[in-house]
């Protein structure tokens, strides 16, 4: 691995323990190649960031012992680094725009005969007239890539090749907004970001990142989608399952090394009973030791 590893969670709501076991690992996998570490806020959707979670998401990153190089970049404040973006897929003709509700597009990919999943291509072949008219009747239209059909591989570290057909996934909202796809590859090539460590509900995004990448001339790092955290019944971590953040934790007098013990213990990275401190778990750290 060269260049640095990351963590950027969206302010839309507090971290729960899933949130910060990932950060845990994110951190372990740049720390124990020595390399930086860097925290980044997703703040791009102004409907749902609220500035309270920014400082509460640093704080509960510390309290279980996470440091971070640099400052905290916000996504809010990097706009120009997105058009811009944009304006280079523009100019190979990469984009277009995309006047479709959710509902048509729900529609038409339940329709017979449709495609199973993904966008089904209702405005990616529009005219200029068509695409003027529909524009005149009033509707903002989001941009999505124009993908054609290629397929990507990408090896995984923990999950190996995996590879998928790209969508023509959305890079901005009807409302002016960056969409993520577009967001999160502009930033860890700006960012110098070598490993890309987040959970593997994110693995299907991963081959329309890279075609991105490719398609802006930007670097690919490694990726390590890691295992979600799970409850007891074996279902994906949430409020249903009881006391799942920090605070919750921590008000009913959990300390934070046993939090972290928790978290590293869910993860296989130590069994019951051994040492959880961030040095143990840095000197003993070895990905082949995820579990779900």
């Amino acid at each position: 691995m060269t260049g640095d590893g990351r963590f950027a969670p969206s302010p839309s709501g507090p971290l729960h323990l899933g949130n910060l076991r990932t950060a845990l690992l994110a951190w372990l996998f740049a720390r124990s190649v020595g390399s930086r570490f860097l925290v980044r806020t997703e703040d791009l959707d102004p409907g749902r960031s609220r500035e309270r979670y920014v400082a509460e998401h640093l704080d509960d990153l510390t309290t279980i012992g996470l440091d971070w190089d640099g400052p905290v970049v916000r996504q809010s404040q990097r706009s120009a680094l997105y058009e811009d973006a944009l304006d280079r897929l523009r100019r190979q003709d990469l984009v277009y725009p995309c006047f479709c509700t959710r509902a048509e597009i729900r529609a038409a990919v339940s329709a017979p005969h449709g495609i199973v999943s993904g966008y089904p291509g209702t405005c990616r072949e529009l005219s200029a007239q068509e695409v003027a008219r529909r524009a005149a009747q009033g509707r903002p239209p989001a941009l999505r890539i124009r993908a054609r059909g290629a397929r990507v591989a990408v090896q995984d570290r923990l999950h190996g090749e995996i590879d998928g057909v790209v969508d023509d996934v959305v890079v901005r909202r009807n409302d002016g907004v960056h969409a993520y796809n577009l967001a999160v590859v502009v930033d860890d090539a700006d960012q110098d970001v070598g490993e890309v460590v987040r959970g593997d509900d994110l693995l299907d995004t991963t081959p329309s990142q890279v075609w991105l990448q490719r398609a802006l001339g930007l670097p690919t790092p490694a990726y390590a989608h890691v295992p979600l955290m799970r409850g007891p019944d074996g279902a994906r971590l949430a409020k249903r399952h009881g006391a799942v953040t920090l605070r919750d934790l921590r008000a009913g007098a959990q300390s934070a090394q046993q939090v972290r013990a928790t978290l590293a213990e869910s993860a296989g990275l130590i069994d019951a009973g051994d040492p959880s401190t961030m040095s143990h778990l840095l000197s003993h750290f070895d990905p082949a030791r995820l579990r779900p």
